[in-house]
């Protein structure tokens, strides 16, 4: 298979990492970014632009990239602390006044951010149109009552994170959070990527579907299965996890361009790899143009521990900070200091501070997993071989 970009010298263990993820690993059409200190390294893509086509990936083809938005969506967050208009420790009912209700009156925006709200689920799920409503998603959410004590535990909110974080930008800000992010990130930074993907960009995106994993994975012995207890909550209709997945029923149609063109921050930005790991590069250091959004403070924030454990969703043990996932059994990022987000199934972004290093992987081939994607995997092996020799 043909692999098409560029890799700067020392980073070839990258694109062989990548032409072995088709090869072996599955993959359909994908591309990987890196950047180290603020400057592009690796700009890899290959395969086709639709999971099901046989049009190729160009330069500048992006996908949706399900929960990898959520790390997009906790920088707005954490730009407005660092903008002095979000305290972190303050009640989200400051800002939300009807959040207030069935028991949630002192939830802390931390926790919010961190998975510890205890409302990963809504007792009525929403449909796909409910659920692209700001308002109706924000009701919903705000009258819920939490499955445990809000802060006295974590787990996942796989799709609420939508409303909860859209609906404090709004309130905060008087902005929807996807005009938010472009005129406040993804524009100043260049980044390709879009919460709320416009009608002039439609086309850029592929198709994006269900792959079925190979017989056996060459990738070091990478499990292929879930193991019996995770596969069992998915499975059981009662059980956190599946109720979570599950806040939208059915499941939205992920290449309808309505859905795509809905700011739903926990599932459907959209991204090249390139805008991912762009992104990630602006929270740590200055990308080309001199732009770069956290200060240093904030990243610390960003990625120090909140929550961490056996996860009351994933049901396998996870860390947060504020709203990034944080290096672990469960999510093996770059090293113990980086931070990021995956999607379910495929994408990841992260970012790396004490290497300087950012990483973006999109593909239009989502697999099982959740968090560690054997073919994210696979590129950040080969991104430590590149760093370490």
């Amino acid at each position: 298979m043909d692999v098409n970009g560029t890799v700067a010298e020392g980073f070839e263990p990258v694109r062989e990492a990548f032409a072995a993820n088709f090869e072996t690993l599955g993959d359909r059409g994908a591309a990987v970014a890196v950047y180290q200190d603020g400057r592009r390294v690796v700009d890899l893509w290959g395969g086709t632009k639709d999971v099901d086509g046989t049009a190729p990936w160009e330069r500048g083809t992006a996908q949706i990239v399900r929960s990898a938005t959520k790390g997009v969506a906790a920088a707005v967050l954490l730009l407005l602390h660092q903008r002095g208009l979000l305290d972190l420790d303050a009640p989200v009912g400051e800002y939300w006044p009807e959040y207030k209700a069935a028991g949630k009156e002192r939830t802390p925006v931390r926790d919010l951010l961190a998975h510890r709200a205890g409302v990963p689920v809504l007792d009525r799920p929403l449909t796909p149109a409910e659920a692209a409503d700001p308002d109706l998603g924000a009701a919903a959410v705000a009258a819920q009552a939490p499955a445990w004590e809000p802060g006295t535990d974590h787990g996942y909110h796989a799709q609420t994170y939508s409303w909860l974080t859209g609906e404090l930008v709004r309130r905060i800000t008087g902005r929807g959070i996807g005009e938010w992010i472009a005129d406040e990130i993804a524009g100043p930074v260049g980044a390709d990527l879009w919460l709320g993907l416009p009608a002039s960009h439609s086309a850029r995106a592929g198709r994006v579907g269900q792959v079925d994993a190979p017989a056996r994975t060459q990738a070091g012995g990478l499990r292929t299965r879930p193991k019996q207890s995770v596969a069992d909550a998915y499975a059981d209709p009662g059980s956190l996890t599946r109720r979570a997945f599950a806040a939208i029923t059915p499941l939205p149609d992920e290449n309808d361009p309505a859905y795509r063109a809905a700011a739903l921050p926990a599932s459907n930005g959209v991204a090249t790899a390139d805008g991912l790991a762009r992104f990630y590069a602006s929270l740590i250091g200055e990308v080309q143009g001199g732009v770069r959004l956290f200060a240093p403070e904030t990243v610390e924030l960003a990625r120090g521990e909140r929550s961490a454990g056996q996860d009351r969703v994933l049901v396998v043990p996870t860390r947060f900070g504020l709203g990034y996932m944080l290096h672990g059994a469960a999510s093996p990022l770059l090293s113990p200091a980086s931070f990021g987000h995956p999607g379910r199934g495929g994408a990841l972004g992260l970012a790396d501070p004490g290497t300087g290093l950012a990483f973006g992987y999109v593909t239009n081939g989502f697999r099982t997993s959740v968090t560690a994607d054997p073919r994210a995997q696979a590129l950040l092996r080969a991104v430590r071989t590149a760093i370490t020799g």
